[in-house]
C-alpha cells in the first residue's frame, strides 16, 4: 500500500468509537494516509464509550494508540482545511460511525462544517464514500435518507456484526465491520476469517 494514499475519516455523534479507533489504527498500519476530522458529538461518544476525553479542537491521535505520522488531525470547523477542496486527492471518505443527523444533512447539500463539506466533495468528484450509521430501529426518514444517500453515489454500510467467523471477544465483532469498510477502501487485511473458510485454516 502507498504511502501517499490518503483517506478521509470523520467521526459523529452515534455510537460506535471502538470502530472508529481501530479503523485508524488499521490504516495508519496498513500505510494509508488517515485525514481524520470529528464533531463534538463524536468526541462526546469516544468519552461515554472507550473513557477518551477528546478535544475536537485539537485531537490527538496518540489517544488511539497510534503514533504514526500517517494520521493527521482537522478541527471540524476549518472549512478551509485541505480535505475541503475537491483538489486535494483524497481517495476516499468513511464517517464511522455516522449519525443520522449527518447522513441527512449530507444528502440534503449542506456543508455546514467539515464533515459535511468534506463528503460532499467525494460526492461530487464521484469518490468513495463510505457511511457506517449506527441505528435502531430506524423511521421513515432514515430509510428514506440513506436510499438517497445510496443514489447520491454512496456506500451505505450498516455497524451489523456478523457471526459465521464465530466470534468469542468484542474485538473480533469490531474487526468484522472494520474488515467491511476496509474492503470497501481496498485496503488487504485478515483481520477475520473469510467465508468459506474453516476454522484454524
Amino acid at each position: 500500500m502507498s504511502r501517499e494514499r490518503a483517506v478521509i475519516h470523520a467521526i459523529t455523534g452515534a455510537s460506535g468509537a471502538p470502530y472508529a479507533r481501530r479503523l485508524v489504527q488499521v490504516l495508519a498500519a496498513s500505510g494509508v494516509r488517515v485525514h481524520l476530522t470529528m464533531s463534538s458529538a463524536g468526541a462526546r461518544v469516544l468519552l461515554e464509550e472507550l473513557g477518551i476525553r477528546a478535544d475536537p479542537a485539537q485531537f490527538d491521535p496518540r489517544l488511539f494508540d497510534v503514533e504514526s505520522d500517517l494520521v493527521t488531525y482537522h478541527r471540524p470547523e476549518d472549512v478551509g482545511a485541505s480535505i475541503a477542496s475537491g483538489s486535494f486527492g483524497a481517495s476516499a471518505m468513511v464517517v464511522l460511525p455516522c449519525s443520522m443527523g449527518t447522513v441527512a444533512r449530507i444528502v440534503h447539500g449542506v456543508s455546514s462544517n467539515l464533515i459535511e463539506r468534506a463528503a460532499d466533495v467525494m460526492l461530487k468528484e464521484r469518490k468513495k464514500l463510505v457511511l457506517v450509521p449506527r441505528e435502531t430501529p430506524l423511521s421513515s426518514i432514515h430509510l428514506k435518507n440513506l436510499l438517497a444517500a445510496t443514489r447520491a453515489g454512496a456506500v451505505v454500510l450498516p455497524a451489523m456484526p456478523g457471526f459465521y467467523h464465530r466470534p468469542t471477544t468484542l474485538e473480533e465483532l469490531v474487526d468484522f465491520v472494520v474488515t467491511k469498510v476496509l474492503d470497501q477502501l481496498g485496503v488487504p487485511s485478515d483481520l477475520i476469517r473469510r467465508w468459506g473458510k474453516a476454522p484454524g485454516r
